[in-house]
């Protein structure tokens, strides 16, 4: 039988050559759990916005792993004792990070799964890879949960300042065309250094913290939290809230396999059996995508005239503002569009709606990002920089916002 080179390169738009140095590492890539995230979107549905934003999970995941060995790389020539077990667990760990991501990202956790996120359906997926490849991945795991004893190793997996970050504002800048978004991630891993099992950035390297805390700021706003964006997500968490609903009361919706058995069963945590986590395991965006061009030709108002919206990018108009949307205006939008569509109270909900958006760029109650100064005191870096925004940066800014058909804009005045 011929043997595999297990040991490969591939070309990356952001980095580059990536190499797999491992044939262990090559094996979990190669897995179907990990395959699927080729059609998994890593910014959901942002290309309605910025058309060239449909690059995938498995790129994100193929980047922090690349960023992950040149952390290792400077780290040993630090003097930072990493072993090679230590190091393939590392790269392992920032692998598996996402791998627990359901189509178009965030919108699954909110109505075909109930009350269970990404983070665990993640955890359950790296356990079973772990039986499959008879625990060779137990180290990467208690690394991932913050359960091995050097606790630098967690904070390059997930802190403030941590692979995953570095990679997805640099890659989704690139794709989107974001330019705001874009940071020096090879200047941020030259300057990172271990004190007392802490990850640290050496001082000289503050600026380049700066900057990366502000792009992340403004990767929120003008990405990830643009109102078309978090409208047409919203819209598509309330159609699969629908095809819910409407498949209990024992209507027959088209949809492949895996999504008719999440629409079909009310699925939690105590429910997510290895059964249930295979299925998930089928459901990908494309699976989203194919009911959604089934679904705008149903007979049911609701369903028909959000999966149109998504299709044909004729979304629901959304307002943001400062404070709390009006009870009372909220009630008028739904009474008008009642009379217009000849739809009940509860149908209107699905139509108009009231929530709010939050962000903050860093967190102060949080782990934070130490910076190390010459004389080797560590201090967090909103207290080490000499940037009074940064301060403001780690304050929460709260939007609220409200949903409405575009046709009512005449009708109720805002």
């Amino acid at each position: 039988m011929q043997q595999v080179n297990k040991l490969k390169i591939l070309n990356d738009p952001i980095y580059g050559f990536i190499s797999i140095t491992n044939p262990l590492v090559y094996d979990v890539i190669q897995h179907p759990y990990f395959q699927r995230l080729r059609r998994i979107s890593q910014m959901g549905l942002s290309y309605l916005v910025y058309p060239g934003a449909h690059h995938t999970r498995f790129h994100h995941a193929l980047g922090c792993m690349h960023i992950m060995q040149k952390a290792v790389q400077v780290l040993r020539f630090k003097g930072v004792d990493i072993n090679d077990e230590e190091e393939n667990a590392l790269y392992l760990a920032i692998l598996l990070h996402d791998i627990g991501h359901g189509p178009f990202s965030h919108a699954m956790e909110h109505s075909i799964v109930e009350n269970i996120n990404h983070e665990s359906i993640s955890f359950m997926f790296m356990d079973r890879l772990n039986a499959i490849f008879d625990k060779k991945l137990t180290l990467a795991i208690q690394i991932f949960r913050g359960e091995y004893s050097r606790k630098f190793m967690h904070q390059l997996i997930s802190s403030q300042l941590d692979m995953d970050r570095m990679d997805y504002l640099k890659r989704d800048s690139f794709y989107s065309g974001v330019a705001e978004g874009n940071i020096n991630s090879e200047r941020l891993i030259q300057m990172m250094n271990v004190q007392d099992d802490m990850l640290v950035i050496e001082e000289k390297g503050i600026y380049s913290v700066e900057k990366f805390l502000v792009a992340r700021r403004l990767m929120y706003w003008q990405a990830y939290l643009h109102k078309t964006s978090v409208a047409a997500e919203l819209i598509l968490t309330k159609i699969l809230k629908r095809a819910k609903e409407l498949t209990h009361q024992g209507t027959e919706l088209e949809s492949s396999g895996p999504l008719r058995f999440f629409l079909q069963n009310r699925i939690n945590r105590e429910a997510f059996t290895p059964d249930v986590l295979d299925t998930f395991a089928q459901l990908d965006d494309f699976d989203i995508m194919s009911a959604l061009k089934a679904w705008q030709h149903h007979s049911d108002y609701v369903l028909s005239n959000l999966c149109h919206m998504i299709i044909n990018r004729d979304l629901l108009k959304i307002k943001l503002q400062a404070e709390k949307a009006d009870k009372a205006k909220v009630a008028g939008l739904r009474q008008a569009l009642m009379a217009d569509a000849g739809i009940s109270q509860k149908e209107a909900e699905y139509f108009i709606f009231k929530g709010k958006i939050k962000n903050q760029a860093y967190n102060k109650t949080g782990e934070p990002i130490r910076i190390l100064r010459k004389d080797r005191t560590v201090e967090d870096v909103v207290e080490a920089s000499d940037q009074l925004n940064l301060k403001a940066l780690s304050k929460p800014v709260t939007k609220y916002y409200i949903c409405f058909p575009k046709q009512l804009l005449e009708k109720v005045a805002f």
